[in-house]
């Protein structure tokens, strides 16, 4: 009968497709508020930051709801919500209507991870909570990626690919739900504060804000700029998709080179790389679309990266028991980050023209990379950092699947059995 790794892989399939609606959907509503006429892009940004508004909300009261009906429950009601949002979005392209459907999607999907990663966590052992984490990343980034390229299925403008969205986002029920249940961990509370966790890590926190507005930019709203600098559809979802997938290819060489360095030295680096390749972009009119596109992706892949190796930072100041607790406080700031990402950047379109897109990038990456030098001189870097764990910015619960966060042998929780 199946067991444990079955349920999982129910789970990673229903995320699988959750992601590929996400990516497809997501770019969607950039592309045809960049094509509409009367939406200018500081207005599309502003309706687009509407997700991470949600998602904010979301992981700060979505705990009780699980707690309150149980995970299967939960994981159906929260999916079933963003399966109508996505196709009510077709009904009206209006932009406070848009924002209002952004922010109920961004909540729902916080609590659709807490659920998954929560899932997860309690199926996982001290043995496979690593790869099982990044197994999960692989399946996030590689869904999202692929989901890109259902843009060129049909015309933006019509109802079909809304419907293909909502489709996506339905049969992502039915792994889940089918599947033998699994052991559920538990929904944590965050028992550190985020001026307390401030007080600890100033440049984990600032890093996480950075990265949040750097990658909130980018995702939210590259179809924006790409539909404003005239790509065609096609080329959207391939120039979208490779800041997804550069993140899923530079995550592992720039954290084990944190391992091996200052963590503050590498994340300072990477936030001045950000800032020359954004230049780049920004100031390079003659560059063909693959140049382009790979600089983008290079680009895109840093500032997704910049999360994890400022939480890694963080983590080498938190003791153990904390570092749930911390992710919430590091999560938040990357999620009012990510608030402001989309925007400000639209609006330095609306002030300057396209460059302003990644123009707007070269400054945040550059007051932070300051900040950063700034820090390094106030205080030693740590003795022993811990190692570096990729991590995806979707809820707390996440963190749960950090194998830095195992309980020692002798403070191991009860585990409920799994059923066979």
């Amino acid at each position: 009968m199946p067991g444990p790794i079955a349920s999982i892989a129910a789970l990673l399939l229903s995320i699988g497709l959750l992601q590929a609606a996400n990516g497809l959907f997501g770019s969607l509503l950039g592309v045809r508020l960049g094509l509409d006429p009367q939406f200018s892009a500081s207005v599309a940004g502003l309706v687009l930051s509407g997700y991470f508004v949600g998602l904010v909300l979301g992981c700060l009261t979505c705990g009780r709801i699980i707690e309150r009906v149980g995970h299967v429950r939960a994981f159906a009601a929260l999916v079933s919500i963003v399966s109508a949002t996505a196709v009510a979005h077709a009904f009206a392209v209006e932009p406070v209507y848009w924002f209002v459907l952004r922010v109920a999607f961004g909540f729902c999907m916080a609590g659709v991870y807490m659920v998954a990663e929560s899932w997860m966590n309690g199926a996982a052992t001290n043995a496979t909570r690593g790869a099982l984490l990044s197994i999960y990343m692989v399946v996030q980034y590689g869904a999202m990626g692929a989901g890109q390229f259902l843009l060129n299925l049909s015309d933006p403008a019509s109802f079909v690919l809304y419907g293909v969205a909502s489709i996506l986002f339905s049969l992502a029920l039915v792994p889940i739900t089918l599947a033998r249940s699994a052991a559920s961990g538990e929904v944590g509370r965050s028992a550190l504060g985020f001026i307390a966790l401030y007080r600890i890590s100033p440049l984990g926190i600032v890093g996480s804000f950075g990265s949040g507005t750097l990658s909130g930019a980018v995702f939210a709203t590259a179809s924006v700029y790409a539909a404003t600098i005239g790509m065609a559809v096609s080329q959207i979802a391939i120039f979208v998709s490779s800041g997804i997938l550069g993140g899923l290819v530079v995550q592992w060489p720039l954290g084990k080179l944190s391992d091996r360095f200052d963590r503050r030295t590498v994340l300072t680096g990477c936030f001045f790389a950000a800032a020359v390749l954004a230049a780049v972009l920004a100031f390079s009119p003659g560059l063909g679309f693959w140049p382009f596109v790979i600089l983008a992706g290079a680009y895109g892949g840093v500032a997704v990266t910049l999360y994890s190796i400022a939480v890694a930072h963080a983590n080498d100041h938190i003791e153990a028991n904390d570092l749930v607790a911390a992710s919430a406080g590091l999560l938040l700031a990357y999620s009012l980050g990510a608030v402001i990402g989309p925007i400000a950047s639209t609006n330095a379109i609306a002030l300057v023209g396209p460059s302003g897109f990644y123009g707007f990038g070269v400054v945040v990456a550059t007051l932070v990379g300051l900040f950063a030098l700034w820090r390094m001189t106030r205080r030693a870097a740590p003795e022993d950092q811990g190692p570096f764990v990729a991590v995806p910015r979707t809820s707390p619960m996440v963190s749960d699947l950090d194998p830095r966060a195992e309980p020692a042998d002798d403070e191991m929780p009860d585990q409920p059995p799994v059923p066979s």
